[in-house]
């Protein structure tokens, strides 16, 4: 064991180093004097003490006073990170169920893709990062004629999926859009097909892509259903990071355990802050957050896969793991193992809004009908309640200004206007143009939003998972008029009710992109699953496509 110095001996020893540094400097001898005096008559008691800050870590053990430093004993991989892994590569997934939602959220997921392509700030993100870039083999961009390596290729995809809000959703304890993880899956597998038919291998095929699909929707999804990520001020784009980690790691090739190492790189990479989603710092980042994650996910698999290592005890290790940092020390739950259940379960959204609000915007728009018929407008309603449940409360309930298409979108009570006002919502209702209408304002101030304890516990069963709201008008005559429901028709309960309506917003979002012929081509695959399956998935990429 090293001796250790006493203070007096470490106090003598800084008085003399002081005095001989000063005395064999040029300055005058009376100032000598008088600054070696100065340093002598400083006691050690009045320097401060080292335990008041230290940049080391805890000591490990040992007598008092004495560290035995850092225990340098690399643990085995946290379990979180081994059964992400096992269920990557080994689990088969046998659900008809699962892979008929996913060619449904494939194609669904690529029309929000093109139809964000219709505003000037979606498309302004996308691109190679220097104007000009052609990657040979690149994956493409949806809707454009960009060739890209994939990393850059997920940001673009994954951006443009996740920009109008209007993908699939996931609600639990944190809530997100598991379809995110499309930009990375599908960009990973373009990239792949086109490398492997330039080297004489064959693609990847669209089954590949929907299995990956199904796949990163169950690790988003099931690690959402106990843990609330929104509580700590993380985005909930963490778990697209993670996901997509997974899926891509196991796509280009990598063992088991590289894809351990994987996932420890997304836990570790520091996380998103929710600031740009709430009051008063909303902005445009939440709509590029998820393409992010997809290029982070695909950038760490690919640095993985030439060899850096992985960090087994991202989670669990005291004071500079996960949980310690980021999570207030409470490790993840977890409600079910993993399988296809999200899939399975998944939301679609069928109008443009935040998902907590879907009930209220559907129970709106059929007030408006009825309004109609009585010969009524919004300028007949008086006050307009809305019960719903805690999450939307806290997350999307907003009063005063709504500064810009990131507020307005994000807000109960806009949408629900909107619904009241017009009948219908589109994206372009968010604009500043259709903001600017005067009864906007005017119908929301007039509203009050409270928490229905019902709705609540129902939001958070796993076996009822319903998203309720209700929206009670009444009017300056006095009547009244309300509409409640527990289900959109997005949610599975409502899914044979919702399949064409799935395929009229696809028609929508292709209408003007390309000739006839092919949009009706694209939207056929939405009900021949083995012929979209086997297409290389190269080839289905191309589909989508333009050389503008």
């Amino acid at each position: 064991m090293p001796r250790l110095v006493s203070q007096s001996t470490l106090a003598a020893s800084l008085r003399s180093t002081s005095t001989r540094s000063i005395s064999t400097s040029a300055l005058p001898r009376a100032t000598v004097a008088l600054a070696a005096r100065s340093v002598a008559q400083r006691s050690f008691a009045q320097l401060p003490r080292t335990a008041a800050f230290s940049t080391s870590a805890r000591i490990m053990g040992g007598h008092a006073g004495i560290g035995k430093g850092e225990d340098n004993v690399r643990p085995d991989a946290d379990k979180v990170l081994q059964d992400i892994a096992d269920y990557v590569h080994n689990y088969k997934i046998d659900s008809k169920v699962a892979y008929d939602t996913a060619r449904l959220v494939l194609l669904d997921s690529l029309g929000c893709a093109m139809e964000a392509l219709r505003f000037p700030a979606a498309a302004n993100v996308c691109g190679p990062v220097v104007p000009g870039t052609v990657v040979p083999n690149g994956a493409r961009v949806i809707g454009t004629n960009y060739e890209l390596d994939p990393i850059r290729a997920a940001f673009n995809n994954g951006a443009l999926i996740r920009w109008l809000d209007f993908n699939d959703t996931w609600l639990a304890a944190e809530w997100g859009h598991p379809s995110d993880n499309i930009g990375s899956i599908l960009s990973v597998a373009d990239w792949i097909s086109r490398t492997n038919i330039a080297n004489g291998k064959k693609p990847l095929t669209v089954e590949d892509v929907l299995t990956g699909a199904i796949q990163a929707h169950e690790i988003q999804g099931c690690l959402a259903l106990e843990n609330s990520f929104n509580r700590v001020g993380l985005d909930h784009v963490v778990l697209v990071k993670v996901a997509s980690a997974a899926v891509v790691s196991k796509m280009l090739g990598n063992t088991r355990d590289q894809t351990v190492d994987v996932v420890s790189q997304a836990f570790v990479d520091g996380q998103s802050l929710r600031t740009y989603r709430h009051a008063p710092n909303a902005g445009s980042r939440k709509s590029w957050a998820a393409g992010d994650a997809c290029s982070r996910a695909v950038n760490l698999a690919l640095l993985v896969q030439k060899g850096e290592q992985g960090y087994n005890s991202v989670l669990t290790a005291k004071t500079w793991g996960f949980y310690d940092v980021l999570f207030k020390g409470k490790e993840f739950k977890f409600q079910r193992p993993y399988g296809s259940y999200v899939m399975e379960n998944v939301l679609f959204k069928l109008v443009p809004a935040e998902f907590h609000s879907q009930t209220a915007i559907e129970g709106a728009i059929t007030l408006h009908g009825r309004m109609q018929k009585n010969g009524k407008t919004s300028d007949d309603i008086k006050s307009v309640t809305i019960k719903t449940q805690e999450a939307a409360v806290r997350i999307i309930s907003k009063t005063g200004k709504l500064n810009n298409y990131a507020d307005r979108d994000h807000s109960l009570q806009y949408i629900t206007a909107m619904g009241l006002i017009n009948g219908k919502l589109d994206p372009e209702d968010y604009s500043d143009e259709v903001a600017a209408n005067p009864k906007i304002d005017e119908l929301r101030e007039k509203m009050a939003v409270e928490e229905e304890p019902r709705y609540t516990t129902e939001y958070l069963d796993p076996e009822l998972r319903s998203i309720g709201n209700s929206v009670e008008i009444t009017f300056n005559d006095g009547t009244t008029d309300s509409v409640a429901l527990d289900y959109p028709v997005g949610h599975a309960r409502r899914r044979e009710e919702a399949k064409p309506l799935i395929k009229s917003k696809l028609q929508k979002h292709l209408k003007g992109f390309f000739p006839e012929a092919k949009q009706a081509e694209i939207v056929a695959l939405l009900e021949d699953h083995e012929k979209l399956a086997k297409l290389p998935a190269n080839e289905f990429v191309d589909l989508w496509v333009r050389d503008q």
